[in-house]
C-alpha cells in the first residue's frame, strides 16, 4: 500500500509513517480515475473500492474529495465492524493544521452521541410486530372479502382499498428495514426487506438501496440525488430552471407543470416508471434474487385473484391499486423536498445540508401511520438508521441545536405541505419560463 502500508524490520512488524495530505489535493480527487475521501481524519482512496461498495458506487462518490464522517456514521450500525475493511484502503492522513472541525459539525456529533446514550438508535420489536402484523392481516383480507362476499361493488372497493393500504404501509416498513432499522443484525434486516419490498409490493430492494441511498447522501443536490434528477419533466426550485433554460432551446412546457403534475406525477409514477426502471435495473446489474422475489409477488397475486376476478380485470384490479398507492407515496415523499432548497454541490456538513432540503409535518397519530412518521422527515434525514417510533424524542434537541446556528427548522400541517408541493413547481416553472424568454430572445 506504499507510504500507508505495514512493513517489516528484523523479522517485526513495523507501522511506517502515514503520509499527510492537505484539502487542496484531496478536493482534486473527485474524479472518476482517483477518487478520495476523509473520515475522521484519515484519508482513504475509493477509487476502486466504490464499485464493491455494498451500499452502491455512487453514493460513496457523491463524497469524493469531501469529509465524509458524518455520512459514514449516519449509514452504517456498526462502524467497528466496516473500518476492519476499510484498512486496506487506508492511504493517509489529514495534515493536522487542516484537521478542523466546525462548531455545528460539533454541536452535530455530540447531538448524536446524545441519542445514543439516549438508546434511541435500539428499535421496539414490538411496535413493528404490530406493524408487520396489520399489513400482512390487511393483505389477507383484501382477498378474503372478494373470495367470500363476491366481487360487487361494496366488497370490491373495500378489498382495493385494504390492498392499497397493505402496498402503502408496505412501503414505509421497506424503508425502515432498507435503512437497517428494524434489527441490529444486517442480515436480518436484509431478508425482510427482500420479503416486504419484493414479495409483498413487487419491487427490486437492491434498485431501491441503489437509488435511495444516494437521496440521503446528497438530498436535493442536482446531478447527485436522483429524486431531482426529474427535468425530463419537471424543474424544481430556483437553479434548475435557470439551468435548464438556459442549456436547451425546446423543451417541456414547464411553466404548465403545476397542472401536468396531477395528470403524469402522482397516477403514473408506481405504475410506469417505477416499473420499467426497477424491471431495468433488475436485467442490466443481473439481480436474479431481485427477480425471483418480484416473480413470487406476480405469481401470489394472479393465483390468489385469477379465479376470482378472471385475469384481465386482475390487470385491471393490480394497476388500479399501484395508481392509488402511488398517489398516496407521491404526495408524501414530496411533500418533504420539493418546496425546499434544490441547488448544486457545495460539500456542506451534514446538518445544514439535510436541514436546507427537508422539513416536518405536524404530528398526530394519523400523520404519524400515514406517513410512515416521515413527518419527521429532518431527524430521519440526519439518524437514517434511527427506528422511526424514536425520531420525536430526538425532534426538540434538532431544533435547539438549529435555533443555537440559525437553521431555520421547519414543520407544517400535512395540507400546507402537500399545497406547497403544487405551490413549488408553480414558482419554478414561472422562472424557468421568464429566463427562457429573456435568454432566448437576447441569442436569437
Amino acid at each position: 500500500m506504499g507510504k500507508g502500508a505495514q512493513g517489516e524490520s528484523n523479522g517485526l512488524i513495523v507501522k511506517s509513517k502515514l503520509e499527510e495530505f492537505t484539502w487542496d489535493v484531496i478536493k482534486e480527487k473527485n474524479t472518476r480515475e482517483e477518487k478520495w475521501i476523509v473520515i475522521e481524519g484519515e484519508v482513504y482512496n475509493i477509487t476502486n473500492w466504490a464499485r464493491r461498495h455494498p451500499g452502491g458506487p455512487k453514493v460513496i462518490s457523491h463524497y469524493a474529495g469531501q469529509d465524509a464522517t458524518d455520512a459514514f456514521k449516519a449509514f452504517h450500525n456498526d462502524l467497528n465492524f466496516v473500518k476492519k475493511y476499510m484498512k486496506a484502503i487506508h492511504i493517509g492522513t489529514l495534515k493536522d493544521s487542516q484537521h478542523v472541525v466546525s462548531p455545528i459539525e460539533q454541536d452535530f456529533r455530540e447531538l448524536r452521541e446524545t441519542a445514543e446514550k439516549m438508546g434511541l438508535f435500539k428499535p421496539s420489536i414490538l411496535f413493528f410486530c404490530l406493524h408487520m402484523f396489520h399489513i400482512l392481516f390487511l393483505d389477507w383480507a383484501a382477498w378474503a372479502t372478494m373470495y367470500y362476499f363476491g366481487t360487487g361493488w361494496i366488497p370490491y372497493l373495500a378489498s382495493l382499498l385494504m390492498i392499497t393500504t397493505v402496498e402503502g404501509q408496505c412501503s414505509w416498513l421497506q424503508h425502515d428495514l432498507g435503512h437497517l432499522s428494524l434489527f441490529r443484525n444486517t442480515g436480518m434486516n436484509h431478508a425482510f426487506h427482500f420479503f416486504f419490498m419484493g414479495m409483498m409490493k413487487g419491487a427490486s430492494p437492491s434498485w431501491w438501496n441503489h437509488m435511495h441511498y444516494q437521496h440521503h447522501a446528497k438530498p436535493n443536490v442536482m446531478d447527485k440525488d436522483p429524486d431531482v434528477r426529474v427535468e425530463a419533466l419537471f424543474v424544481v426550485g430556483d437553479k434548475m430552471p435557470v439551468q435548464i433554460a438556459k442549456k436547451y432551446k425546446k423543451s417541456m412546457p414547464y411553466n404548465w407543470q403545476n397542472y401536468y403534475f396531477f395528470l403524469i406525477g402522482p397516477p403514473l409514477l408506481f405504475p410506469v416508471y417505477f416499473q420499467i426502471m426497477l424491471f431495468r435495473y433488475i436485467f442490466t446489474r443481473k439481480a436474479w434474487m431481485d427477480l425471483f422475489v418480484v416473480t413470487v409477488f406476480f405469481t401470489k397475486l394472479f393465483y390468489l385473484y385469477t379465479p376470482i376476478l378472471g385475469f384481465w380485470s386482475t390487470v385491471a384490479f393490480y394497476f388500479t391499486f399501484r395508481c392509488l398507492e402511488s398517489h398516496w407515496f407521491t404526495w408524501v415523499a414530496q411533500s418533504n423536498h420539493v418546496p425546499m432548497e434544490i441547488d448544486h454541490d457545495k460539500a456542506m456538513p451534514w446538518l445544514p445540508l439535510q436541514m436546507q432540503a427537508t422539513c416536518n409535518v405536524e404530528q398526530s397519530f394519523f400523520n404519524d401511520w400515514f406517513t410512515g412518521h416521515l413527518n419527521f422527515q429532518v431527524e430521519h434525514h440526519l439518524f437514517p438508521t434511527m427506528p422511526r417510533h424514536n425520531l420525536y424524542k430526538i425532534a426538540p434537541l434538532v431544533k435547539s441545536v438549529c435555533e443555537k446556528h440559525g437553521i431555520s427548522y421547519q414543520v407544517k400541517p400535512l395540507s400546507t405541505a402537500f399545497a406547497d408541493i403544487v405551490r413549488s413547481l408553480k414558482h419554478s416553472g414561472e422562472l424557468w419560463y421568464s429566463t427562457y424568454q429573456a435568454y432566448h430572445a437576447s441569442t436569437s
